[in-house]
């Protein structure tokens, strides 16, 4: 079988299929028809609090399942992008299990990360990449 028998295979298939990527990736593909565009961009993010988990991990892995739908749906002839960020700005809302010093942590709840001290002793701050003189 051809790569170009097997690809049409799978495009067939991926049409059928009730796989919620696939039906989210047919939504992305009906409003393409009315407005089409050259490039449809796949975003996500989360909150980085906390070392990284299943739950930051799947919130990346959903929309790149929905991507690489839309993908096989398209024959792959719409330029797609992913763009991941991650909310620093966003308020600690409770103290993450899986760090140190908790509560000095809790002292700082409802603030965002780029005002919260690093638990770990690194960095100034918990959202910042290096200590800063």
């Amino acid at each position: 079988m051809a790569v170009s028998e097997i690809a049409l295979n799978l495009r067939e298939i991926a049409e059928q299929s009730s796989a919620w990527p696939f039906e989210e990736a047919r939504k992305i593909v009906a409003r393409l028809k009315k407005r089409p565009k050259d490039e449809i961009i796949f975003a996500t993010g989360y909150g980085p609090s906390g070392l990284p988990h299943i739950g930051t991990f799947g919130e990346v892995a959903r929309t790149t399942m929905v991507r690489h739908a839309f993908r096989v749906l398209t024959d792959d002839k719409v330029k797609t992008r992913l763009i991941a960020f991650s909310d620093d700005m966003d308020g600690l809302r409770k103290v993450p299990d899986n760090i140190p010093n908790k509560d000095m942590v809790a002292e700082h709840l409802g603030k965002s990360l780029t005002k919260v001290p690093d638990p770990f002793g690194n960095r100034l701050r918990f959202a910042e990449r290096e200590k800063t003189a």
